[in-house]
């Protein structure tokens, strides 16, 4: 009996979370096929506020990367929207007129941010803050404008004020309630919070009902019932979410105020199911999600055939993190003429805590401050415990191994993902896990929030004792505990030749790894041996494979290689006839000089590539991608140097070179600068006389400014002095670490110290030569377009799209 075909409507947290449950239930029985919206993999939309606030980047928010939907043999389609689902022939239709066939079919659309209807709310400048769009369009408002207003005082709404006021913006927070939280705090906690965020930056309008959007095409400003107004010059919107269901109501599943589910997260259609933000299940639409996996779990369940009760709700909680602010609630938060309470209020410490009581036992609590009683209060209530036995075993004075010593087993740990005490020490006992990594990745207790990390790391002392590592060095991945040095030292030592062979010898705990060691190993194994060591095509990103990066529209985005930024009239005729001939929808000037050719279709590429007959531009590289140069002393009457030949030279020298990261260069040929060389990772000035060496700069969400690492005299001393920095930066740095990361953590005074031994120098120029000669002596993506046969082959067997990584 062949597989049944399952599709996955949505490709967010509940949804991927279902597949995952189902993987574990029945691995073998489902051909799995995902339609996402957004062309990234699943990412942890809790994280987003972070993202916003720059304190980490999608990569470090992404639950599942691309290789992980290839290796458990699922075909993911991003940016495609499923709008239709025919239930008669069990058929989904996409906006790309694809049509697949299902056996069971999961719609896991979410929700969409409820945007007030309010006159003006067209108007650039007025976004929501739902998604990784969202917050890139506040992070390029931040860079042209200065006052941002937040409209809407709840969880989303601060986060994201947050965000903006560390990306440098003034920012005012506006709300209909006379206290921010009023749904998750009571007024209390929401006045502490407030004064909280006062002196960190925040200004607060409260009581105040928003009447229209002011401006020309852009916002300038908002205008409350009250005739006040205010100034702004972006608006952002987090006053709430909606199920959506336009595509279940399209398709005739019944709705009310989300898809009505039963216990087991089945529609009133026959295989068809829903979960998460979209499905309404007992007159209760969730947007938390912890009661989103649980849903998970248990549709896991039936759609594999293994009998259970089915979902029975969840009990709330709520818990928010900004900038040191710690606040939880859970249940009920406002006392009634049933209800009484257990209050401690300590104005000095800023800690205030609530246990609400019904008729003796707990239903609800409120956190301020001091927040490490959240998981054991929602574990007692979901137990309907008495409130004897959360003040007759009091443990506020209890911290680390004692507290824990105190949790019975069934005590949850991650209230996310419904994590207990003991399923993490059975799992550190009988897996041998000593990170809290690996225990994220055995458990996912802290894979969400990451709230409970404390906890956890916790539990790992007190169940290891003295050979846990307070001050654990950080692992490659959850798949072993070995860190970047020390796999690299092994590899050494053990002359180890091969990913496979790493994995085997040092005992990785995962068969076949993950997608974070594999193309740090393929990495690591290439960089120490360039010249033995055969590289793993199958062992890097998708998007490396694939030589061209996926665009919002799913389709992709060709970028020729621009030696310098300068091309030539037989070149652009290539690219002009190739756009006409295929269609290319967009022909753009990118800021690292080249010419990107966007919306081409998949099954294109390989016949464009062909048809160019010019190198990649490698857009996609953890490589070098660009040299950009001015127009230098040739053509400027301020130039001093020629900086269009060096900027070629640097290119083709470094072309093909395999790095932790993307690397980006420039060259000017004055002071002026007109390359941006201080925000590059490497970026020469040209003086009179000699030429000025920046490394470490980051023009990107988290922008740093180079440090100046060296002057020397002659061309021939840039590309050794740069040869030398990239080397050392390729031997010491952790996979995928950019410069400007590497260069903040070692210092560099500590860079400049060692190129200035004139031996390490010496050394560093020639394991960089060595290790160009491997690469610029092969031309594997030259040798796919000149077999086209291969090269449809290899866009054939990747199933997952390329994607930014």
């Amino acid at each position: 009996m062949g597989k049944q075909k399952l599709v996955l409507i949505g490709n967010g947290m509940a949804g991927i979370r279902a597949i995952e449950e189902i993987l574990k239930l029945s691995p073998n029985q489902f051909d799995i096929t995902v339609f996402g919206s957004e062309p990234y993999p699943n990412y942890n939309r809790i994280e987003l506020s972070k993202v916003l606030q720059g304190d980490t980047e999608l990569a470090d928010i992404t639950l599942n990367s691309w290789e992980w939907y290839e290796e458990n043999d699922i075909l993911l389609y991003p940016g495609e929207t499923v709008t239709e689902i025919d239930t008669n022939n069990q058929i989904v239709m996409t906006d790309k007129e694809r049509q697949v066939d299902y056996d069971r079919v999961i719609i896991a659309t979410g929700s969409v941010p409820f945007m007030l209807p309010l006159p003006g709310a067209d108007k650039e400048g007025v976004t929501a803050f739902r998604d990784i769009k969202d917050c890139e369009e506040m992070i390029q408002s931040s860079n042209q404008y200065k006052k941002a207003v937040v409209i809407g005082g709840g969880l989303l709404g601060l986060e994201a004020a947050r965000g903006l006021l560390n990306l440098g913006m003034e920012v005012d927070v506006v709300h209909l309630a006379d206290f921010l939280m009023e749904r998750q705090l009571d007024k209390t906690a929401g006045k502490m919070l407030q004064k909280e965020l006062e002196d960190q930056g925040m200004n607060f309008l409260l009581e105040k009902q928003s009447s229209e959007i002011i401006g020309g095409d852009r916002v300038e400003g908002l205008r409350f019932n009250d005739g006040e107004e205010v100034e702004a010059d972006l608006i952002v919107m987090a006053v709430g979410i909606k199920p959506n269901i336009s595509l279940a109501k399209e398709s005739e599943i019944p709705v009310n105020r989300g898809i009505i589910v039963d216990d087991h997260l089945e529609t009133e259609v026959t295989n068809v199911f829903a979960v998460g933000e979209c499905a309404e299940h007992r007159e209760t639409v969730y947007g938390l999600v912890a009661p989103l996996y649980q849903q998970g779990q248990e549709m896991a369940k039936r759609i594999c055939g293994v009998e259970s009760e089915g979902y029975q709700g969840s009990v709330l909680s709520t818990q928010l993190k900004v900038s040191g602010v710690d606040v939880f609630s859970t249940g009920k938060i406002n006392e009634d003429e049933e209800t009484k309470s257990v209050k401690i209020f300590d104005d000095w410490r800023g800690v205030y805590q609530k246990v609400l009581v019904d008729e003796g036992k707990i239903t609800g609590a409120v956190l301020f401050g001091d927040t490490k009683d959240g998981n054991r209060l929602l574990s007692l209530i979901n137990q309907g415990a008495n409130i004897e036995e959360y003040t007759d075993n009091d443990r506020s004075e209890e911290t680390g191994l004692a507290l824990i010593d105190s949790m019975p087993d069934e005590e949850i740990i991650c209230g996310c993902n419904g994590v207990t005490k003991g399923t993490i020490v059975d799992a550190i006992n009988n897996q041998d896990l000593t990170t809290v990594e690996q225990v994220k990745g055995c458990t996912n207790a802290s894979r969400s929030c990451g709230g409970c990390k404390p906890l956890v790391s916790d539990l790992l002392e007190y169940t290891l004792g003295d050979e846990y590592d307070q001050n654990q060095k950080e692992s490659i991945c959850g798949c072993t505990t070995l860190s970047r040095d020390e796999v690299i030292e092994e590899i050494k030592e053990k002359g180890l030749t091969h990913i496979r062979e790493v994995m085997n010898v040092l005992g990785w705990t995962t068969d076949g790894g993950c997608s974070k060691c594999k193309p740090a190993l393929n990495y690591y194994l290439g960089m120490l041996n360039p010249s033995e060591y055969k590289d793993e095509k199958e062992s890097r990103y998708v998007n490396e494979r694939l030589h061209a990066n996926i665009q919002n529209d799913g389709t992709y985005s060709v970028v020729p290689r621009m030696y310098g930024g300068v091309t030539n009239p037989d070149d652009l005729r290539k690219i002009a006839d190739v756009a006409d001939k295929y269609e290319v929808r967009m022909i753009k000037v990118t800021g690292g000089q080249r010419l990107d050719l966007l919306g081409v279709n998949k099954e294109d590429l390989p016949s464009i590539w062909s048809e160019l007959d010019m190198p990649s531009g490698s857009a996609y590289a953890k490589g070098l991608r660009t040299v950009k140069t001015c127009v230098g002393a040739d053509f400027c009457r301020f130039g001093t140097s020629d900086s269009i030949g060096l900027g070629v030279q640097m290119e083709k020298k470094f072309e093909g070179l395999n790095t932790p990261h993307k690397v980006k260069m420039s060259v000017s040929a004055c002071p002026r600068n007109c390359a941006e060389g201080s925000i590059k990772d490497v970026g020469i000035v040209g003086l009179d006389g000699e030429f000025e060496i920046y490394v470490g700069g980051n023009g990107g969400t988290h922008m740093r400014q180079a440090d100046l690492l060296a002057k020397v005299k002659t061309e021939e001393e840039v590309l050794e002095t740069t040869a030398a920095f990239l080397q050392y930066y390729r031997e010491s740095a952790s996979y995928l670490d950019r410069t400007s990361a590497w260069v903040e953590k070692v210092g560099i005074e500590h860079v400049q110290s060692v190129l200035s031994n004139k031996k390490t120098f010496i050394e560093l120029n020639q394991r960089m030569d060595e290790a160009l000669a491997v690469v610029q002596g092969q031309d594997p993506w030259k040798e796919a377009i000149e077999d086209e046969t291969l090269l449809r082959d290899l866009y054939k067997n990747v199933k997952v799209p390329a994607g930014s990584n």
